[in-house]
Formats: structure tokens, C-alpha cells, sequence
């Protein structure tokens, strides 16, 4: 299944009103990646046409990809842990008994939440102190600290994400990576 068809379909394992907030946070997510990619592309073949065909570059737009990866960036991160996508490693994990491994990804689940949560302070406040320094962009004329919103918005989602997993993991049976995805490896060898 390709991410397009994960994102279409997907439909959270949580009950309730935990499963209609993350159903929403994943709908959301995929809008602004997809148009963060988007308008990103659109952006650098633009400025590259103009930049060849008329001898000049789009004096913004290189402060527009700026803002558009910092916002890819930071949905992205939330979309990862949605997908258990993130990075794992996972001797010691994979070596426990089932019961050991819920635990330890409900701990891991929980400690992880609390750091994004933890980030997400420090964001706010490296964007108060931007806020205080009154500095713009040259070319859009834009606030700075406007553009880095995305990063205490992606560490939110990030930081929701990871504690519905830990939820899953201590309403379910099996042990979850995210609410949606199951632990476990693919078989992806192929005999030649």
C-alpha cells in the first residue's frame, strides 16, 4: 500500500473522541504536506524558468522554499510517527517476550510525548524572543517569527501522536509503533 492509499484510508484505531482527533490531525497533515510539496516544486520550476528564460530570479524565492520546508519539516514529523516511520533501533527491543516489548513501547511511546512536549516549550519560546527582536525578511517583508510556527505545531501533533500511541498500546492486545500500525517486520526477501 503506498502512502497516498495509507493516507486516503486511513481510519484511526482509537475509540471515540481520541479517534476523531486523530483522524482530523491526519487529515490535516496530508493537506499541508501535500500542498507544502506542491507549492515547493511549483516555486523552484518557476524561479528556474524565469532565471533562464528572462535572465532574473524570483527575488522571494528562495525565503519561500525556506518557509516551505520548515513546514514539510514539521507536519512531517508527525505524519512519521502516524506511520511508525520513525527510526528505530531495535536490538534489545526485539529480543524481549511480547509483554516486555508492550511495556517498553508504551515507556518509549510516553517518553518520547513528553519530549516533543518538551520541545514544543522551547519553540515557543525561541518564538517570543523572535517576536521581541522584530526582525523581517528582506524579501517577502514577512515577520521571521512568523515562519517558524510550524515548529511548535509539528511538535504538538508529534507530541499528541506519541501519547494516542502509548493509549493504544494500553487499550490493545497487540503492541503498537503508532495507533494504526502493529509491530512487527515484513518479509520483503524474495528468492532469486
Amino acid at each position: 500500500m503506498t502512502d497516498d492509499e495509507m493516507e486516503k484510508s486511513y481510519r484511526s484505531g482509537l475509540p471515540g473522541a481520541l479517534g476523531v482527533i486523530d483522524t482530523v490531525i491526519s487529515k490535516i497533515e496530508a493537506v499541508i504536506l501535500a500542498m507544502g510539496v506542491l507549492l515547493m516544486a511549483l516555486n523552484t520550476v518557476t524561479n528556474v524558468v524565469a532565471r533562464f528564460a528572462f535572465g532574473n530570479s524570483i527575488m522571494f524565492s528562495g525565503e519561500l522554499n525556506r518557509i516551505l520546508i520548515i513546514m514539510i519539516t514539521f507536519a512531517g514529523i508527525g505524519y512519521a510517527a502516524r506511520h511508525g516511520r520513525h527510526i528505530r533501533m531495535s536490538a534489545i527491543y526485539d529480543a524481549l517476550p511480547v509483554g516486555g516489548r508492550k511495556v517498553l513501547m508504551i515507556f518509549i511511546a510516553l517518553f518520547t510525548s513528553l519530549v516533543m512536549f518538551f520541545l514544543l516549550y522551547y519553540s515557543v519560546v525561541y518564538i517570543v524572543d523572535l517576536h521581541s527582536k522584530g526582525r523581517v525578511l528582506p524579501s517577502l517583508g514577512l515577520p521571521v517569527w512568523i515562519i517558524y510556527l510550524w515548529v511548535p505545531m509539528g511538535f504538538l501533533i508529534t507530541g499528541i501522536q506519541y501519547l494516542l500511541t502509548a493509549v493504544k498500546n494500553v487499550t490493545s492486545h497487540d503492541v503498537y509503533l503508532s495507533t494504526g500500525v502493529v509491530d512487527g517486520y515484513k518479509d520483503t526477501e524474495t528468492e532469486v
